[in-house]
Order: C-alpha cells, then sequence, then structure tokens
C-alpha cells in the first residue's frame, strides 16, 4: 500500500515540475501585456473605474439571492416536518432577511443617488 502511495506521489511532483517547466514564459513584452484593440493603439483606459454604488447593489442582491435559494427546501419538506417546527425556522429565517434588509436600508446602501 505504500509502495502504490510512493509512486502515485512521485508522478504527481514530476507532472508538477513539467507543468512548471513548460509554463514559463521567457520574457515579459509591453505590447503582449498591454490591452488588445484590433492591433491599434488603445483609445482610453482599459481599466476603467466603475461605481462602487453598483457593486454593494450586485452583491446585496447576490447574497438574498443564495438566501432565497436556502428557502426552496423549507417548501420541500413542509410535508415531512412538524408543523410547530417548520413555522419556527421558516419564521426565523425570513425575520434574519428582514432585519439584513433593513440594516442595509438604515446604512444607505440601498440608496442608489445621493
Amino acid at each position: 500500500m505504500t509502495f502504490i502511495a510512493s509512486v502515485i506521489f512521485i508522478i504527481t511532483l514530476i507532472m508538477m515540475s513539467m507543468a512548471s517547466i513548460i509554463s514559463k514564459k521567457s520574457f515579459m513584452d509591453r505590447e503582449k501585456s498591454s490591452p488588445f484593440e484590433c492591433g491599434f493603439d488603445p483609445k482610453s483606459s482599459a481599466r476603467m473605474p466603475f461605481s462602487i454604488q453598483f457593486f454593494l447593489i450586485a452583491i446585496i442582491f447576490l447574497i438574498f439571492d443564495v438566501e432565497i435559494t436556502l428557502l426552496i427546501p423549507l417548501i420541500l419538506t413542509l410535508k415531512i416536518s412538524n408543523m410547530m417546527n417548520y413555522f419556527l425556522i421558516a419564521t426565523f429565517f425570513i425575520f434574519i432577511l428582514l432585519a439584513g434588509l433593513y440594516h442595509e436600508w438604515k446604512q444607505g446602501a440601498l440608496e442608489w443617488a445621493k
């Protein structure tokens, strides 16, 4: 058993070292690292800043979207669970969602124009 493990370990080391040797780049060229626009020089910066407010709204949307997907199994387990426990867990979960929404609202993260 240890022989097989050592053979696998040696093969893994050989593959990792070969991948490291093959993937090395010989030089960094300014033209190759610049953004590509059909062979022309870029007219403006390729790294344009975007609104941090848009980023915060997107993150809040993702968080609440994931939390909503956590509610779906509650609906599926309605038939096989105790009603008192089910409503207690569902109410607590929705209360946490509403508390998070209220907190974001009071912090001003949902106000688009200031």
